[in-house]
C-alpha cells in the first residue's frame, strides 16, 4: 500500500519564530502560521477568507542545512512564506486534567521567502538540496540563501 505525506502552502506568519535549544545542540524554531481557505456566505452571497491556522516546526538537522537558525535569523510576523514539508500528529496529557490530547503539526522540510524581507534583504529559499536553488518569484531583487 502506497503512502503519501507531503503538505505544501502559501501563507502569512503569525508571530515570531519561538526557539528551543536542546541539550544535545539540537534547536527547533516554532512558528505560527496562518492561510486562508474560500467559503461563500449564505447570507450575502460573497466569497469570504476563513482562516486556517497551523502550527509549524523547523528543525536543525545533524547533516545538512540549519534550518532552524535560517528561520530564527529570517522570518519575522506577517511574512509570506511557502512551506513544504509532512504532517506529525503530536500526542501527550494535559496536566490540568489527565486528558489525552493531540493535534497535527507540520514539520517543515523546506521553506522559501515570498516577499522582500526588511532592510532592503531580497527573498531567497531555505531548501537543502545541495547548493542549487531557483529564485522564488520572477522579481529581479529577490537573492537565494546559501547553504
Amino acid at each position: 500500500m502506497a503512502n503519501l505525506n507531503k503538505v505544501m502552502l502559501i501563507g502569512r506568519l503569525t508571530r515570531d519564530p519561538e526557539v528551543k535549544t536542546f541539550s544535545n545542540g539540537g534547536k527547533v524554531a516554532k512558528l505560527g502560521f496562518a492561510v486562508n481557505n474560500r467559503k461563500k456566505n449564505m447570507q450575502s452571497g460573497e466569497w469570504e477568507d476563513v482562516p486556517v491556522w497551523i502550527d509549524l516546526k523547523v528543525f536543525n538537522r545533524e547533516t545538512g542545512a540549519k534550518k532552524a537558525d535560517l528561520a530564527e535569523s529570517s522570518l519575522k510576523k506577517g511574512q509570506q512564506i511557502f512551506v513544504e514539508g509532512h504532517l506529525v500528529l503530536e500526542e501527550w496529557t494535559g496536566k490540568e486534567d489527565g486528558k489525552k490530547q493531540s493535534k497535527l503539526v507540520v514539520v517543515v522540510d523546506n521553506f522559501e521567502f515570498l516577499e522582500k524581507r526588511e532592510g532592503g534583504a531580497g527573498g531567497g529559499m531555505g531548501r537543502s538540496s545541495g547548493g542549487s536553488s531557483k529564485p522564488a518569484a520572477s522579481d529581479d531583487s529577490i537573492e537565494e540563501v546559501p547553504f
